[in-house]
């Protein structure tokens, strides 16, 4: 029994944006399966955490550098990498309001930050002919939102496109790379983004969240997703037992995209 729960014993996973939200979610689940597990965000939270912790903004080319390098010493290199970072501050309102900084900072963060750590790190897995490498997306990125996160889903689009590609060059190396689409998740970035397009279009908190639900067309289980759900299939896709995935994108929505595509 030992064996078919702890099925990453002796593995060592990344997770980036791994102190909250999905990402920490993600962190729990990879750990419970027996994975030495490695966190990164820009800051040490201030409660304690349960795992080893390395700061790095990984929208500056230098801290992706040091942080491939302190992995590289202290571990050995990885075995499973989450590229969970992410998120948006641009305004909601439509192209016409975003600046060339709107635009940078969502590319940084959304996909430049993942391109980077995967240029660092992806090699050493290539040297060991395994590996697995799990880009957190969005919803978005599929069912794009101009109203109130246009930049957002646009860099989500191009990190499909690029998992896509990756996977296509390193399957033959033994790594496998998967994409990881939620909708909407309740975590404090969600709730952030909910209240701040609240403020711009005069509605409370539940009117708001029923607007973005509406505008995606419905969400048919009629609620928020939990980041453990989320973090339940990344620990399945990171498993032996997803052995012969690679390329695919998992969209986690309740429903919500009426279609496959």
């Amino acid at each position: 029994m030992k064996d078919t729960i702890r099925q990453l014993e002796g593995k060592i996973a990344l997770v980036t944006g791994g102190t909250k939200g999905i990402g920490k979610a993600i962190a729990d689940e990879l750990a419970s399966l027996g994975a030495t597990v490695i966190v990164t965000a820009r800051s040490k939270p201030a409660e304690d955490i349960h795992y080893d912790f390395i700061a790095a903004d990984l929208t500056k080319s230098q801290d992706n550098e040091s942080l491939a390098k302190a992995i590289t010493e202290n571990y050995g290199g990885l075995d499973i990498l989450i590229n969970n970072v992410g998120g948006t501050s641009s305004p909601a309102g439509g192209f016409s309001v975003l600046t060339d900084e709107d635009w940078e900072n969502d590319l940084q963060l959304n996909l430049l930050a993942a391109i980077r750590l995967d240029r660092a790190l992806v090699p050493s897995m290539i040297d060991k002919k395994t590996g697995v490498v799990i880009h957190i997306s969005s919803l978005n990125g599929k069912l794009p939102l101009y109203a109130s996160n246009f930049s957002y889903g646009v860099t989500k689009a191009a990190l499909n496109n690029y998992s896509k590609t990756l996977a296509s060059e390193v399957a033959q190396h033994g790594l496998r790379v998967i994409t990881v689409s939620p909708g909407m998740v309740k975590t404090t970035a969600m709730e952030t983004f909910l209240n701040g397009l609240g403020t711009t279009i005069g509605k409370n908190f539940e009117e708001t969240t029923q607007v973005v639900m509406d505008s995606l067309g419905g969400v048919p289980m009629n609620r928020l997703a939990s980041p453990e759900e989320i973090a339940n299939l990344v620990g399945f896709l990171a498993s032996p037992k997803a052995s012969y995935i690679t390329g695919a994108n998992y969209v986690i929505d309740g429903g919500t995209i009426p279609t496959t595509f």
